[in-house]
């Protein structure tokens, strides 16, 4: 069964959940099956900490470009935010990993806003000024 993991990986999912289901243990490519549950996880966090950074640019740049403003940027922020309510409606434990994560994600928003406007880096706060409530709030948005 090892073999049909590097040759057809959908097709050793669909082998693996059906000895799962049959309770047939002992066929289970036990090793490959621990590394994608655990490959699970760090995909969700990944995607958290994309999202988060992701939202972390945006409220920067809507926060120090007040003339530059648009719509694609607020869609950015709300889309961000969704995906991240989804995620931790899925797994709420993955909330505690957002907090533990801000400020490591401002600090690659910082650097990304101040690439991406031309602003100074230093001009940026060098501490996430965001609380993780009001990153995540609906209706909030920094001003000036």
């Amino acid at each position: 069964m090892s073999n049909l993991y590097s040759t057809d990986f959908n097709l050793w999912i669909d082998r693996t959940t059906r000895l799962l289901r049959e309770r047939r243990w002992h066929e289970i490519d036990l090793t490959h099956l621990i590394e994608e549950v655990e490959n699970l996880g760090k995909s969700e966090r990944r995607e958290i900490t994309s999202q988060l950074t992701r939202l972390l640019l945006h409220l920067l740049k809507w926060q120090y470009q007040p003339q530059r403003r648009s719509d694609s940027w607020l869609d950015s922020i709300t889309d961000a935010r969704t995906q991240i309510g989804l995620a931790i409606e899925d797994s709420p434990s993955l909330k505690g990993y957002l907090v533990e994560q801000l400020e490591e994600s401002y600090q690659r928003a910082r650097r990304q806003a101040a690439r991406q406007t031309g602003i100074e880096i230093s001009t940026f706060p060098d501490v996430c000024p965001y609380s993780p409530e009001l990153v995540l709030a609906e209706d909030w948005l920094p001003e000036v």
